[in-house]
């Protein structure tokens, strides 16, 4: 093992990169309320597994959704459990976001020299509000079409593009298999890599401009 460590190590210097790591000061003031936005990225995590997971046995078609879903339920080995922990840990993930938001607020966090910190983590913010909206509608059942129908309608108050963007959002005038594919397209590719991207500015930012001060 040591001359497995040895080749990495000649290659990638691995042990300086754990001695910047462990390393990083920590203050004070740091409590339990400066790890929301850490378990808002674990549960994430748990998210992708999960959804993963799911995607094998899914079918996003307006008359398969509803069965696969069902199945996933009862017939395949631990979908109950893997579904009902996606479930969960999306609520948990957006009320985490939520607090983690309000204490950067409070701390100032949103002052120079993080400003741009900020705005990356409120986009992240929406991007997981919006996964929220897009896998609300996957099961295809009476509240996820009902919740569609009525989040894809408020454009539709905008004076003179109102209309163009239902359609854009729907894929056609009413709900359907359209809406169902652009939901799915959305939950499962465009929103991760979206929020991957976010991550990837966000945490360096951390990093570099360290935890804002104390409530």
């Amino acid at each position: 093992m040591s001359k497995v460590y040895d080749w990495f190590e000649e290659r990638l210097e691995i042990q300086a990169i754990a001695d910047d790591i462990t390393s990083k000061y920590v203050p004070p003031h740091v409590n339990i309320f400066y790890c929301l936005g850490g378990i808002t990225l674990t549960c994430f995590l748990v998210q992708v597994a999960t959804g993963f997971a799911m995607t094998f046995y899914y079918r996003p078609t307006v008359t398969e959704a509803f069965s696969s879903v069902q199945y996933i339920m009862t017939e395949a080995n631990f979908g109950w459990l893997i579904r009902s922990v996606h479930r969960w840990s999306a609520s948990m993930m957006v009320l985490m976001m939520i607090l983690h938001v309000f204490r950067v607020y409070l701390t100032g966090g949103f002052k120079k020299p993080r400003e741009l910190t900020w705005v990356t983590g409120v986009i992240l913010a929406v991007l997981t509000a919006s996964f929220g909206v897009t896998g609300y509608s996957l099961p295809r059942d009476q509240i996820g079409y009902w919740a569609v129908k009525i989040v894809t309608g408020v454009p539709e108050a905008i004076p003179v593009i109102g209309l163009p963007l239902v359609e854009l959002l729907r894929g056609s005038a009413s709900v359907g298999q359209s809406t169902l594919t652009r939901f799915y397209s959305l939950h499962t590719f465009v929103l991760p890599l979206l929020t991957a991207v976010f991550m990837l500015m966000h945490f360096p930012m951390i990093r570099k401009q360290g935890i804002s001060g104390p409530l």
